[in-house]
C-alpha cells in the first residue's frame, strides 16, 4: 500500500471541513458531503488515472484481484495523524470511482449524541435481540459504537463485533471487546456469528442483518442467553418486523414470529436531520421497547397496530418519529424548510 498524494489532500480537505464523506468520481471534481450536503471542491475534473492510480495505490493485491471480479468493494483505510475512513471502490462506465465516509478518531460518548438515556438501559438487558435502523448515513455505525462504547465503561462483558468493514476502533477497558472484520477475519456475517456462539460472548454486534440465515442465527443467538446488537436498513419498527419475518417462508413465519416476539428488546430507528443553524447535525429517533402489548401483536399478526402503542407508552420510553421530530422543532433544534420533504413522504 502506497500513499497517494492527491488523494491525501482531498482526505485532509475533507477532514478540515468537518465532512461526512468525500466523493471521488471521473468528470467532476472531488465532492465533499458537509451537514447532509454536497460540495465540490476547487479542483480539476478527476480523470480516469487518477482513480485507477488511487485504487492501485490503496488496495492490496487481494483486495484490487476481488474489486476486478466484482465490481464494487468495501474496505476500511486510514491516514496516520489524521483518520480512518470506511471506503467503497466500484466502476462505473469503465472507470473506477471511490466513496470515503469519514470516522472519527475516538468513538463517541452516548450523551454526545443526545440519543434518549433509555438506551443505556435496554443495553443492560443480559440477552435479546436490539436493532438499530434507519437509511444509509443515519448513524447507525455511530449509535452502535457509543452503545458498546458505554457497555465497556461500565459494564464487564466478552463483546465480539462483526463488522465490514471495521469502522471504530475499541480498546478493551472493563469488556473485552474482539473486532472481525467480513472478508479478512471471517468469510461472511453468518459464518462470524455462527462461530461467536462458540467463542463465550456475552454481546454480539452484527454489522448488518442481510439475509435469512444471518437473521436466523441472531435470533438463535439471542435465544441462547446472548445479547445481540444489529442493524437494518429499514425506516421504522414496523417495516423492520416485516423485513425479518418476511425473509422467511410461509411455513416458518409463524415460528420465527414466536421468537421475534420472544427475543426483540428494542428497535431503533433513526434519522439525522440538518441543524437549524445548518452547522451541524440532530438525530430524530423511533424508539419501540418490547412490552407484552408489543410481543402480542407480533405473536398476532397485528404489526399494523405497533405505531398507536408506541404512543401510548411515552411514559415507558418509547417514542414515535413524528414526535421527536416536533420536539426538536419546538426546541428549535432543527429547521421545518429541512424536515418538510420527510413528512410530505410520510
Amino acid at each position: 500500500m502506497m500513499e497517494n498524494q492527491k488523494l491525501t489532500n482531498w482526505l485532509t480537505t475533507a477532514y478540515e471541513e468537518h465532512a461526512s464523506d468525500l466523493h471521488i468520481s471521473v468528470g467532476m471534481p472531488p465532492a465533499i458531503r458537509v451537514n447532509g450536503m454536497l460540495h465540490t471542491l476547487d479542483q480539476p475534473a478527476v480523470k480516469p488515472v487518477d482513480t485507477l492510480e488511487m485504487v492501485r495505490d490503496i488496495l492490496s493485491e487481494k483486495q484490487l484481484n476481488e474489486l476486478s471480479a466484482n465490481g464494487e468493494l468495501d474496505f476500511s483505510f486510514s491516514i496516520h495523524g489524521l483518520s480512518r475512513f470506511r471506503v467503497n471502490a466500484f466502476r462505473q462506465r469503465s472507470c473506477y470511482s471511490l466513496a470515503f465516509r469519514l470516522i472519527p478518531q475516538n468513538v463517541p460518548r452516548l450523551a454526545s449524541l443526545h440519543l434518549p438515556m433509555v438506551l443505556e438501559k435496554l443495553c443492560e438487558r443480559p440477552h435479546g435481540l436490539f436493532l438499530v435502523t434507519g437509511p444509509t448515513g443515519s448513524g447507525k455505525s455511530t449509535t452502535l459504537a457509543a452503545l458498546i462504547d458505554n457497555m465497556n465503561q461500565t459494564m464487564r462483558r466478552h463483546i465480539i463485533t462483526l463488522e465490514d468493514p471495521i469502522e471504530y476502533l475499541h480498546k478493551h477497558n472493563k469488556c473485552i471487546i474482539q473486532q472481525r472484520e467480513i472478508g479478512n477475519d471471517t468469510e461472511s456475517f453468518a459464518m462470524g456469528l455462527r462461530a461467536a456462539l462458540r467463542q463465550d460472548p456475552d454481546v454480539i454486534m452484527v454489522g448488518e442483518m442481510r439475509d435469512l440465515e444471518t437473521i436466523r442465527t441472531a435470533l438463535t443467538a439471542a435465544e441462547t442467553g446472548h445479547l445481540v446488537l444489529a442493524t437494518l436498513h429499514t425506516n421504522d419498527s414496523v417495516q423492520t418486523i416485516d423485513r425479518i419475518i418476511d425473509v422467511f417462508t410461509a411455513d416458518q413465519q409463524g415460528q420465527i414470529r414466536i421468537q421475534l416476539a420472544a427475543e426483540l428488546v428494542a428497535i431503533v430507528s433513526q434519522r439525522l436531520f440538518p441543524s437549524a443553524d445548518f452547522n451541524g447535525r440532530c438525530v430524530a429517533t423511533e424508539i419501540l421497547i418490547n412490552n407484552p402489548a408489543i410481543s402480542h401483536l407480533i405473536r398476532e399478526k397485528k404489526i399494523y397496530q405497533i405505531p398507536s402503542v408506541i404512543q401510548m407508552n411515552r411514559s415507558e420510553g418509547m417514542q414515535s418519529m413524528n414526535t421527536c421530530v416536533q420536539e426538536l422543532l419546538a426546541r428549535r433544534q432543527i429547521a421545518s424548510e429541512s424536515v418538510e420533504p420527510y413528512l410530505l413522504r410520510r
